[in-house]
């Protein structure tokens, strides 16, 4: 889950848009996104699914090394519109297969 600054979320989704996406989406696959429609309305989460613990870390080493990764996030820092980020590995139930 990520929270903005108040009246910067759609300024943050559209940097990230522009230059993360399709970074992320090139070495990750395709997320689910969602945006909060109530309570903290500055908030976004996203979920990202792989198959093992270790196809994940390869997924993400690839992408750590990209170039165009790290200027998003420089961007990203830049712009300063995050306030922060939660992580959270999870593990699926035996009767859902994405």
């Amino acid at each position: 889950m990520y929270r903005c600054r108040p009246g910067t979320i759609a300024r943050h989704l559209k940097l990230y848009e522009e230059f993360g996406w399709p970074v992320q989406s090139r070495h990750l696959g395709q997320p689910l996104y969602m945006r909060t429609e109530s309570g903290d309305v500055n908030s976004y989460v996203h979920s990202w699914v792989y198959e093992n613990v270790d196809g994940r870390a390869q997924k993400r080493a690839a992408l750590a090394a990209d170039p165009d990764w790290q200027d998003y996030l420089k961007k990203s820092a830049e712009a300063d519109y995050l306030v922060s980020q939660v992580n959270s590995l999870m593990t699926g139930v035996p009767f859902f297969r994405p």
